[in-house]
C-alpha cells in the first residue's frame, strides 16, 4: 500500500450541486479507490493563470492505495469525466466542475509521459499547499527534500510572488455537505443520510 496526496478543485455548479456538493460526492468516490486516511477543510482560493473566472473550493486528501500511480491517474481522469471535465477540451488553468490532481505518490519521482511525480507545479500553488499543510505539514517534497510548509513560506517570500499565493487568497470555509463527506470517508462506514453521492449517479 502506497499514501498518495491528491488535490480536488471545482468553481463551476453543476445541474445537480454547488462546487462543494461536488468535491463531496467527488471524495465518496475517491475512497473507493482505497482508503481515505484524512482530509482538509475546503478553502475558497484565488484563480491562478486564468483570471476571468470565479474562485475556486479547494481541499486536500491522503489516499492509502494498492493502485499504481498510472492505475491511480487513471481513475482520477475518469472521475473527472463522470463529473463533467474532460481535459481535452479544457481552457488550461480555466474553471472546471472538478479538478483531481495527484500532488504526491510516496517518495515516487517519476517523469512519464502524462505522469510527473510530484506534481510539477505543486510547489508553486498555494491552494495546493495550504490544504497539504492542514493534513501534513511535515510531509517533504522527495525532489527538494522541502517540506509543505517550507515550500509555502518560499513560495509567498519569493519578489515575483503572485497575488494568488496572498494569505488572503486561500481562506478556509464551512461546508455542511463537505463536513458530511468527509465524515463517512474517514470512517469508512455507510453514507449518512446527510452525506451526498455522486449527484449524477445518487
Amino acid at each position: 500500500m502506497s499514501l498518495a496526496y491528491i488535490s480536488l478543485g471545482a468553481n463551476l455548479p453543476r445541474p445537480a450541486g454547488l462546487p462543494d456538493a461536488t468535491l463531496a460526492a467527488a471524495l465518496t468516490r475517491l475512497a473507493t479507490l482505497g482508503r481515505v486516511t484524512t482530509c482538509s477543510a475546503l478553502y475558497s482560493t484565488a484563480p491562478v493563470g486564468f483570471l476571468d473566472q470565479p474562485r475556486f473550493l479547494n481541499s486536500a486528501v491522503a489516499l492509502e492505495t494498492a493502485l499504481s500511480p498510472l492505475s491511480l491517474l487513471s481513475s482520477l481522469l475518469e472521475l473527472e469525466l463522470a463529473f463533467g471535465r474532460d481535459r481535452l477540451f479544457a481552457i488550461p488553468d480555466g474553471p472546471r466542475t472538478l479538478d483531481l490532481d495527484l500532488a504526491l505518490y510516496g517518495d515516487f519521482v517519476l517523469g512519464l509521459s502524462g505522469l510527473e511525480l510530484p506534481h510539477p507545479r505543486f510547489p508553486e500553488r498555494a491552494f495546493v499547499l495550504v490544504p497539504l499543510i492542514e493534513i501534513a505539514p511535515d510531509l517533504r517534497d522527495p525532489r527538494t527534500g522541502r517540506t509543505v510548509s517550507e515550500l509555502l513560506q518560499a513560495l509567498r517570500a519569493a519578489p515575483s510572488a503572485s497575488p494568488a499565493h496572498a494569505l488572503d487568497a486561500v481562506v478556509k470555509i464551512e461546508s455542511g455537505p463537505w463536513r458530511a463527506a468527509v465524515h463517512c470517508a474517514v470512517a469508512g462506514g455507510t453514507s449518512p443520510a446527510n452525506a451526498p453521492a455522486d449527484p449524477d449517479h445518487g
